[in-house]
């Protein structure tokens, strides 16, 4: 079975029951460091990476997945892909956790750390990788892809200052979006901490990546 296609469909699924169906879905899944131990939320540093809050991220953040991850599955393995994407979620969150422990109105959701891993680890595997994106005429290679991913989210970082409301679907709140540079490095940190026992040796040197962060209700992130 593939663990990439499991991941991908829960992520769709969980993110548009929650924005669609059950807001109370995202409600349960947001990862609150001030709650995390002491209500013994354990499980929210995972679930919180397979819901979104809004659909433009979750489409951002599914197309580099289903783009990336298939591949670098079939190159490393299911079970060394799902350790990957686990400790991308889980190393991303431990700067949250460490800034705003002491802060009870704050949560976080969203894949950005996880995907971030998978991106930079496929283009490890597959410098030379070019997509094909409708409607662009021509092929993209990958590291400009991730040029792109990495333009992205310093793009929301910089509308983060700007006050504003993000549209979002019926009966969601609404939140503003912003990028925390404790949450960037998050998914390369995870590539690296596995030290690179899934591709021998090969190394990652890079020390910085994208994630996205938001307001969720008075303060979050939303990857």
């Amino acid at each position: 079975m593939s663990v990439a296609l499991v991941i991908f469909a829960a992520t769709l699924i969980a993110s548009l029951v929650g924005l669609y169906a059950k807001p109370q879905v995202i409600e349960r899944s947001l990862f609150r460091p001030y709650w995390f131990l002491r209500r013994k939320q354990y499980d929210t540093i995972v679930t919180s990476g397979f819901v979104h809050a809004d659909l433009p991220h979750l489409i951002f953040n599914m197309v580099t997945f289903w783009f990336f991850a298939f591949p670098l599955e079939k190159q490393i393995g299911p079970v060394r892909f799902a350790l990957l994407y686990v400790l991308g979620l889980v190393v991303s969150d431990l700067g949250t956790y460490f800034k705003h422990r002491n802060d009870p109105q704050y949560a976080s959701l969203g894949a950005s750390g996880a995907i971030s891993a998978v991106l930079f680890a496929a283009i490890v595997y597959f410098p030379w990788m070019k997509l094909f994106i409708i409607p662009i005429p021509l092929p993209i290679p990958a590291p400009l892809f991730a040029v792109g991913y990495v333009a992205y989210s310093w793009y929301s970082a910089r509308q983060a200052r700007r006050p504003h409301q993000s549209r979002r679907a019926p009966g969601w709140r609404a939140v503003r979006p912003r990028v925390r540079a404790a949450h960037r490095s998050g998914g390369i940190r995870a590539v690296a901490a596995l030290d690179w026992q899934l591709s021998g040796p090969c190394r990652v040197r890079t020390t910085s990546s994208p994630h996205a962060s938001d307001r969720q209700r008075r303060r979050g992130r939303l990857d």
